[in-house]
């Protein structure tokens, strides 16, 4: 009975700071966002061209997959914004659980 009571005693406080290198991490991970949105923004730019000459060539497939990149580039760019946000979300949601 004693061990469930000292498990029950554990907590987490996540510090990027607390580790050696946590600093280099954290840069790591924000020149990772800024290469995924630069990717998001080719990707939308190319949907874009695609379904702009499938739809003046008369071209269904290709005007389908310019919009359905169009539209992945756009949820990826909304998801690399949110991750922050949802990572946190995630996490104190987490801690309130008893």
């Amino acid at each position: 009975m004693t061990v469930w009571k000292h498990l029950a005693d554990v907590t987490l406080s996540p510090s990027p700071g607390n580790l050696p290198g946590g600093d280099v991490l954290e840069r790591l991970t924000n020149g990772l966002g800024g290469w995924a949105l630069v990717a998001t923004l080719a990707g939308l730019v190319v949907g874009a061209g695609l379904w702009a000459l499938g739809a003046h060539a008369q071209n269904y497939q290709q005007s389908f997959i310019g919009r359905r990149t169009v539209l992945v580039s756009g949820v990826a760019a909304l998801l690399v914004g949110a991750a922050p946000a949802l990572v946190n979300f995630f996490f104190h949601a987490g801690q309130s659980v008893h």
